[in-house]
């Protein structure tokens, strides 16, 4: 194939599109930071392992319970409350609400993909699904339930005790049987593949020169890849950008409140930017509706060390003043739209008969 070698007004550099229309391992090399460590490069999702617990039957049980209010105390909120299927598998407001509409102090992350990572919620206070299942349901702020009266109230239901005996053998329904549930249909709420994915693969036309050119942005000067990487393009690691409002209205002090330790204060998941369209607001505190408001906060380095709080720990060195010029930043833009697919539309089940009401 001939190259094509595109000169970018504002950019001061030639770029050849067709560095990157061949396998990854022989795209330009990428530039990254020393303290990001090993990068693994952008992929399409592999294959989710199994897990003993996840079988059809489980996954079903738990896409029951996933909708039905009677998870909560008050029996009208359930998890899809805050995980709508059609919100991305988030809730699309800046802070999510809950019981008797409480507001929450955090954005809603979205559950796609949620498997893959070890430590869940912003602050990464839970060891993987099983670990997060249930913390929502005993959440004041958010289901605001007693674990045992859920459970109480799901063995007096009939279809429950069937649905979970076909599920798990005989027994009765207790914590570990509803999380395991729970967290075997929430393994199935994945990704499909997107234009990137697809272009990975060969079919070489699905990006245009400027999504090209943002890709190669991505990779190399904006230093999107120090952090969003990997097939999640989230390094699952917890950094501190300068968005905690320490001292101020809204502060939150993000991993420290899991860790207790100082030196995690102000610092959050990196989220995955995987079908990230459908999840706005962004950022932890849901303060960002527009993606270029986010790209011109990074590119601009944030807020910058002299302005933080003298409590706070310095910025992530991730974060630096990235001097993208108006043309790099639509190419960027341009690029970030090719990471996303609309997830699969789940319809709620029909409620299961019980004996008993909340």
């Amino acid at each position: 194939m001939l190259a094509l070698i595109l000169s970018w007004p504002d950019t001061g550099n030639a770029f050849d599109a067709n560095a990157y229309r061949q396998p990854p391992e022989h795209w330009p090399a990428a530039h990254t930071h020393p303290e990001a460590g090993e990068v693994p490069e952008l992929a399409p999702l592999p294959t989710l392992p199994p897990v003993a617990w996840h079988t059809p039957a489980t996954e079903a049980l738990g896409q029951q319970l996933f909708f039905d209010p009677r998870l909560s105390g008050s029996g009208q909120h359930a998890c899809a409350s805050c995980h709508d299927p059609d919100l991305g598998w988030a809730d699309g407001r800046r802070f999510a609400f809950g019981h008797d509409r409480q507001s929450g102090t955090r954005n809603s992350m979205s559950l796609l993909n949620a498997a893959w990572f070890e430590q869940l919620f912003w602050d990464g206070r839970a060891r993987g699904l099983l670990g997060q299942a249930l913390q929502p349901i005993t959440n004041p702020v958010e289901m605001n339930a007693e674990l045992d009266e859920v459970l109480a109230r799901l063995n007096r239901s009939p279809g429950y005790r069937r649905a979970f005996g076909e599920a798990f053998g005989p027994g009765p329904i207790d914590a570990d049987r509803l999380a395991k549930a729970l967290a075997a249909f929430e393994r199935r709420i994945l990704s499909r593949p997107n234009r990137l994915d697809r272009f990975i693969g060969g079919q070489y036309q699905l990006l245009n020169d400027q999504e090209i050119f943002g890709l190669h942005l991505y990779r190399t000067k904006a230093g999107c890849l120090n952090c969003h990487n990997g097939p999640l393009y989230s390094d699952g690691r917890f950094h501190h950008t300068g968005l905690s409002y320490y001292g101020r209205q809204y502060e939150d002090t993000g991993r420290e409140q899991a860790t207790g330790r100082a030196e995690d204060r102000g610092k959050f998941r990196t989220p995955s930017l995987r079908d990230f369209q459908y999840t706005a607001p962004w950022m932890h505190n849901g303060f960002f509706p527009s993606l270029r408001g986010v790209l011109n906060m990074y590119n601009a380095g944030m807020i910058g060390n002299t302005r933080l709080h003298p409590e706070l720990p310095p910025l992530s060195p991730l974060i630096q003043p990235l001097h993208l010029s108006r043309t790099e930043l639509d190419a960027l833009e341009a690029f970030l739209a090719t990471l996303n697919r609309r997830p699969v539309a789940i319809r709620p089940p029909e409620p299961l008969m019980s004996s008993t009401t909340p």
